[in-house]
């Protein structure tokens, strides 16, 4: 009886709420017509667009706003008042509602609280929340949604809010230039390389915060690495050092494909198999990605793919003015992947298309100093525009199609290094780049400059040494530089930027292992007669340490000559008699301990004997 009692009530049973899979059984649902609803609110989005038209017809034919603005709003009060907010309609009412609705908009415009009202509480919250249908909102009402849209505004009209600069990581590649920065595609891993011939892998995902390179290497012994990037896929890097040859490595460091070298005794570039002379620069196709470019001291830029080492795909010759080889510096491929530019010593610019290597397609005589090395040509995300960083101390952006003029240069750039960067932050509307110091002459300095009008935005001081490479990652929003002393430093925001350094200054250093040792114990007695005192243990490589940086103490001694004399020390003579015979010729056996001894054995054997002087003077 009790629980027929409590079933009556409408108190749920627990049991039957488990098996039915609610907890709100046995109260009474509230219902509403939906399909009334629906139907209203589809007559009042009808009436307002032919309200809206109406009054835009209106407005054309007299310039009467405001007069007839003000009825509107009156009539709209009072028929939010005839229907107020707190009323809970049934299914008919519901109708009627409608059609008074209907009534008052024939003389001014749906009111908003009439249609609150007629959804009911529990349709409210809902809608909200989804697409919006019917009526405006009042004019004092603001959503969470038009604050955001607002900051991003005002972040458009001021591009320097874009800069991700609030927070920086540094991550200590070595003591030399950081000369080379790569990012891969996703923005998991790092790549740099510097003067002292080393390759250095960061992890951003795998590093904890003392911020350690997880590999070192050194793929082309003693050169200085110039350029490291990864391909359009992120599964391969290419390297370019100081040697004619450009290597490929995997994602772990393991050499994929090195270039050939070329015949250096060969006049005409193109019949060589690969570079001849040192390189300057190298980049991957942005489509293609087995495809890859290179140029060098030798005078030529030559694309190469992965998969054939044993020769160049094609030869791209800059020539000067008189049509003499010259030397390009830098080089690139438009986004799109169909144009190649060089940078060249005599200033120039020139581009080609990249299936006609004869003649260039665009060319700019003087875009810097003759006699300068252009460090760096990079295209914008959109194409259009080309931006060059001249060794001149200038940065300037060019449009191809009209070659002959600059749209926009900034001086005052030192640059000392022939790789000094330039890059085009992801939304295209800033470019940056980096200055070059001499010892104790201040700090390196990262410029940002607006686009379309070459303004100084903005700068970042970033280190007592030049800023040589920088590098703006589009998914990351985090700025990488590399400097002349060794660091490469991160720059992000913590709300703009995702992943990244983001990912390893929130991990804590994981401690070192302690290395058990399993050490004599012994007993130290302070007031013990001496000959009871057990001395202490020393450890001997402390002392070895201190020896080897001892020049004294770790010379090597000198180990007899065997065979023949070399070092300026004489062989020993062998067995042979020809050999005893050549070191015993020369031996003086006289004893000239005393020397008029010496002289005068000889006068007695003189006076006897006369044959030099005497005779002659005889007569």
């Amino acid at each position: 009886p009790l629980v027929a009692d409590a079933e009556m009530l409408g108190t749920p049973d627990p049991e039957l709420a488990a098996t039915m899979g609610f907890s709100g059984f046995g109260k009474k649902a509230r219902t509403f017509d939906l399909e009334a609803m629906f139907e209203q609110t589809r007559r009042t989005a009808v009436e307002r667009s032919r309200k809206v038209l109406e009054a835009r017809e209106r407005e054309k034919e007299d310039q009467t706003e405001k007069e007839f603005r003000i009825p509107c709003t009156d009539s709209s009060v009072s028929a939010s008042s005839a229907t107020g907010p707190g009323s809970t309609l049934t299914e008919r009412e519901a109708v009627r509602s409608g059609s008074e609705d209907d009534s008052n908009e024939a003389l001014g415009g749906p009111s908003v609280q009439s249609q609150s009202s007629a959804k009911g509480p529990a349709e409210d919250t809902d809608d909200d929340d989804g697409e919006f249908i019917g009526p405006p909102l009042p004019p004092g009402f603001k959503d969470s949604d038009d604050d955001n849209d607002d900051d991003t505004e005002e972040e458009d009209n001021n591009p320097v809010k874009k800069i991700p600069d609030s927070h920086e990581i540094t991550l200590q590649h070595g003591t030399k230039t950081v000369s080379a920065l790569g990012l891969d595609p996703s923005g998991a891993r790092l790549i740099t390389g510097g003067y002292d011939y080393d390759v250095k892998f960061w992890d951003f995902a795998g590093m904890d915060a003392s911020l350690q390179a997880f590999r070192s290497l050194q793929p082309c012994e003693c050169h200085q690495i110039k350029s490291l990037q990864y391909s359009s896929t992120g599964d391969v890097i290419l390297v370019v050092s100081g040697n004619s040859q450009a290597k490929v490595l995997d994602r772990d460091g393991f050499p994929v494909m090195e270039c050939i070298k070329g015949d250096q005794y060969i006049v005409d570039m193109t019949n060589t198999k690969g570079h001849t002379a040192m390189l300057n620069s190298g980049c991957w196709h942005p489509k293609i990605k087995e495809e890859f470019l290179t140029c060098s001291n030798d005078g030529t830029v030559r694309t190469w793919d992965v998969n054939n080492e044993k020769k160049h795909k094609n030869v791209f010759k800059p020539r000067s003015v008189q049509g003499k080889r010259v030397i390009p510096t830098t080089c690139t491929y438009s986004r799109d992947g169909k144009l190649i530019a060089a940078g060249c010593q005599d200033g120039s610019i020139q581009i080609w298309d990249r299936n006609m290597s004869v003649h260039t397609k665009f060319h700019c005589r003087q875009a810097h100093a003759s006699g300068t090395d252009t460090s760096c040509l990079t295209f914008s995300y959109d194409g259009t525009v080309l931006a060059s960083r001249g060794g001149d101390d200038t940065l300037k952006i060019w449009d191809i199609r009209q070659f002959k003029n600059p749209l926009n240069s900034a001086d005052g750039l030192p640059s000392f290094f022939p790789m000094t960067d330039c890059c085009f932050s992801p939304d295209d509307k800033i470019l940056v780049t980096g200055t070059s110091v001499k010892k104790g002459g201040g700090s390196g300095k990262l410029f940002f400059f607006y686009r379309e009008t070459f303004q100084k935005l903005y700068e970042i001081e970033v280190t007592d040494a030049s800023v040589v490479r920088c590098l703006w990652h589009p998914k990351l929003n985090q700025i990488m530089v590399g400097t002349g002393n060794g660091l490469a430093k991160v720059y992000y925001d913590p709300v703009k930027s995702q992943r990244g350094a983001k990912l390893c200054v929130v991990k804590t250093k994981r401690k070192e292992r302690q290395a058990e040792t399993l050490t004599q114990d012994y007993i130290i007695t302070p007031h013990a007669l001496p000959m009871f005192r057990e001395p202490r243990q020393r450890s001997t490589r402390k002392q070895l340490e201190k020896d080897r940086l001892d020049p004294m103490k770790s010379h090597k001694p000198e180990p007899p000559v065997a065979g023949a004399g070399r070092g300026g020390r004489v062989g020993t003579h062998g067995v042979t008699l020809s050999s005893y015979i050549v070191k015993n010729i020369a031996l003086d056996k006289t004893d000239d301990s005393n020397p008029r001894e010496a002289i005068l054995r000889h006068a007695k054997e003189a006076e006897e004997n006369p044959y030099w002087v005497a005779p002659a003077y005889a007569k």
